[in-house]
């Protein structure tokens, strides 16, 4: 989601695509470059040649991510010549791959083999029909968009005799693991997932949790699942232990994604509605069992879906604007608008103790013939506006809300008491000037929701910008929050702030960014501002045992306390005698982020969330960066509006800034007597911050490759081939070192690298690639002119 009309529709337009290597190419000779000249012509997918062929590509990346029997069976091999060709690469014995990481794994499993296999054996790999990838691809937060809207034409692999040039380039990858990885301490090891375990464990000492003025405070859960997670009622998304963690951190409130179609009968096309009473009667037993720890669900509300233009052939008359192969269920349709009514009102029926729903009517998923901006191309919707739509649609949804409750009511003898689930109105996407006339014809019991940050001002290595979101580098409130904040006050609407107190797409693959400066900061200017609630993050930043949610909470349990006694407070909590150490820490941690390069564009194109894990070519890849997805070589899309120099030198000097703090803090403590802990805490903190510096480095790094790479091919270099070969050279050996670092982090701790939405962006074997990656390109290419 973004700020600007220019920029809402950037979560489904960020396209591009991607890949590796077609089935049938190995090294012509070992290791040869020149042998992949055409890769890089046409549509076919980026050449790895690091590896000696896609069958070796294809096992490095699955293990000990896909048992050795299922990619036995999509290779047409058996799972002992799997395991003798993954010992010839130098892996080691396969982790056994549980159950709960199978489930969980499902979008790292897509997105690593995305470059190498064609759909048919890409669902065969999942163990899914072909109608569940698509929806997959479809629900689970765009991933279709952020695979880059598009499939290459991969020829199916398979298993082949390797010859002895193969099983030379096998042992160069052998000797490579061994040379790099012989230290000790890189033999490490956290399980992936293992935070699962942690989270899930009921704690020892029960954290009561603070007393807040702010309400609701909801946030995605850490590792919820995100495109149909009521299906699946063994993979719990709130065990026990969990919500009290969410309780103790100072949240009230989570949320979960569904598709209202999914949810309750489509009465158009029941088949589309395979499943709903089990994902009814499953919502209705987690709503209850969170309630049981003070915590309330909200539902993900961004409807109704389109439908594909066959629908109408037989519907033609609920058909509202067309948008290539589908089109809107006009909600100027009464029949329209009685579906929304009627499913609204049977789930609130069935679970009247949601605690919410949240409606998002412009961008996101097309839905309402305003949503995507198109609504003139409706000769219904086009001469109502789209402001009186869309607050027509947000009463359709409320009169649902509020029919549930009386139909609950009229259908069992223990009447609901009290006001029963709300609905929060997300102007999210709505363009300038709507909001004048939309709030006033809101249902009066409705909250408003606004991006905090949004259209805040900044000024990053002299370039001039605006914030759209997902900022904790620029602190809020911005002046659009604030516009919209007072018109819903002129209404009597109650007010809610969307931030992001944990982390931000600014580096979406950690728990948390302990900036807590900033975030302590703007949750005092929320305070001042008198917001009523929060919403503490898109799927991103719900760790429930980050600082920074800690001191969200409180701040808000105390209306006089300051930035520097609510970070003094959590401290103490947490560090005891190191607290002040880790207050002057998180002070030059803050300083530090807030030098980063913001725009909406780095932080959905740039690989800020995967660092050292994305790979380098020799040649310019020509593919798209994509929106959270593949980076690639794309440093036009990754620096946005950033020159070159700017958007290298202002990461460079966030990751400097960590470094400095991270430097400091480990000798001021490190003489301290800490209880176990204690200890712990600050061991995890110091992780997650040189995590913070590693990243950033390495997407300098590699932004610098690229333009020194692309320098070296031109006729009119400022700078002798040779002073940019040892340029390349000393980048290549910086990027091997943080990828090694990097490894050695999340070996140790299996939150780094995870989100909910995208699951692993990497695992530690991503790592030990890029080091193939770069001694590959030192050795055949940087080595070779």
């Amino acid at each position: 989601m973004s700020s600007k009309s220019d920029f809402s529709d950037s979560r489904r337009n960020f396209l591009g695509s991607t890949l590796l290597l077609t089935s049938g190419m190995v090294f012509s000779g070992f290791p040869s470059v020149a042998g992949f000249e055409n890769y890089w012509k046409g549509n076919l997918p980026v050449p790895f040649p690091h590896f000696p062929s896609l069958l070796h590509a294809f096992v490095w990346r699955n293990w000990n991510l896909v048992p050795n029997e299922r990619m036995a069976s999509v290779l047409g091999t058996n799972p002992t010549q799997i395991l003798e060709l993954g010992k010839a690469m130098g892996l080691g014995e396969p982790s056994s791959v549980s159950e709960e990481q199978w489930r969980r794994s499902y979008i790292t499993i897509i997105r690593r083999n995305w470059h190498l296999l064609p759909k048919s054996q890409l669902k065969d790999l999942l163990g899914w029909t072909a109608e569940h990838l698509d929806f997959i691809l479809q629900e689970d937060d765009f991933l279709y968009i952020k695979l880059g809207s598009l499939k290459p034409d991969n020829e199916r692999i398979t298993w082949n005799i390797r010859s002895p040039k193969i099983q030379e380039a096998e042992k160069w990858i052998q000797n490579v693991l061994k040379e790099e990885f012989s230290s000790p301490t890189l033999g490490q090891r956290e399980e992936l997932f293992h935070f699962v375990k942690e989270l899930s464990t009921i704690p020892t000492q029960k954290e009561k949790p603070l007393e807040s003025g702010f309400s609701p405070r909801y946030g995605y859960g850490y590792f919820t699942l995100f495109g149909d997670p009521l299906l699946d009622a063994e993979l719990d998304p709130f065990p026990e232990g969990y919500l009290e963690r969410m309780a103790s951190s100072g949240l009230d409130g989570t949320w979960m994604h569904i598709v209202l179609s999914k949810l309750t009968p489509f009465p158009w096309d029941p088949a589309l509605s395979k499943g709903w009473e089990q994902r009814l009667a499953n919502l209705k037993k987690l709503v209850t069992k969170c309630k049981n720890h003070g915590i309330g669900i909200y539902l993900y509300l961004n409807e109704p879906r389109y439908m594909p233009l066959s629908f109408y052939e037989k519907y033609p008359q609920f058909r509202g604007v067309t948008r290539g192969e589908s089109a809107s269920l006009c909600t100027s349709v009464p029949e329209v608008q009685q579906y929304l009514v009627e499913a609204i009102t049977y789930i609130v029926s069935v679970v009247p103790d949601l605690a919410g729903f949240f409606s998002i009517t412009a961008s996101e998923n097309p839905t309402n013939c305003w949503s995507h901006f198109q609504g003139a191309d409706c000769p219904r919707c086009g001469p109502r506006g789209p402001e009186q739509v869309i607050a027509e649609l947000n009463t359709l949804y409320e009169k649902g809300i509020r029919q549930g409750i009386a139909k609950y009511n009229t259908t069992n003898e223990v009447k609901y008491e009290g006001a029963g689930p709300s609905l929060i109105a997300w102007d999210w996407g709505w363009r300038d000037g709507w909001a004048d006339k939309l709030l006033p014809n809101l249902p009066k019991n409705t909250a408003l929701m606004s991006v905090s940050e949004w259209d805040l001002e900044i000024e990053r290595g002299g370039i001039a910008g605006k914030v759209g979101e997902y900022s904790i580098s620029a602190v809020g409130p911005g002046p659009r929050a604030k516009r919209h904040w007072a018109l819903a006050r002129k209404h009597n609407l109650k007010i809610i702030a969307k931030i992001q107190a944990g982390t931000t797409w600014e580096c979406g693959g950690l728990p948390y960014v302990p900036a807590l400066e900033n975030v302590a900061q703007h949750a005092v200017n929320l305070r001042k501002e008198k917001v009523g609630g929060l919403m503490t993050g898109w799927t991103l930043g719900g760790y429930p045992g980050s600082p920074n949610l800690e001191v969200v909470s409180v701040v808000g349990s105390d209306p006089d306390i300051s930035v520097r006694e609510a970070l003094d407070k959590v401290a103490e909590r947490r560090y005891g005698p190191a607290a002040g150490a880790v207050v002057e820490a998180w002070y030059g941690f803050s300083a530090a982020f807030r030098e980063f390069p913001y725009h909406i564009g780095v932080v959905y194109n740039a690989p800020v969330h995967s660092g050292p894990a994305n790979l380098l070519w020799e040649k310019p890849t020509g593919y798209s960066a994509t929106m959270v997805g593949f980076g690639y070589d794309d440093l036009k899309k990754w620096r946005s509006i950033y020159p070159e120099e700017v958007f290298i030198r202002q990461l460079y000097k966030v990751a400097a800034g960590f470094e400095s703090a991270i430097h400091t803090l480990r000798l001021k403590t490190a003489n301290l007597t800490l209880d176990a802990d204690q200890s712990t805490e600050l061991n995890g903190e110091m992780r997650i911050a040189e995590a913070v510096a590693v990243l950033y480095r390495s997407v300098a790094n590699q932004a610098d490759f690229v333009r020194n790479r692309d320098l070296l091919a031109s006729d009119t270099a400022p700078k002798s081939r040779q002073q940019l070969k040892k340029k390349l050279e000393e980048l290549l050996r910086s990027e091997i070192a943080l990828a090694k670092r990097l490894y050695e982090l999340q070996s140790m701790d299996s939150r780094i690298g995870f989100e909910a939405s995208n699951h692993y962006f990497y695992i530690p074997d991503d790592l030990k690639e890029k080091v193939l990656n770069c001694r590959y390109l030192l050795e055949n290419w940087v080595g070779g002119f």
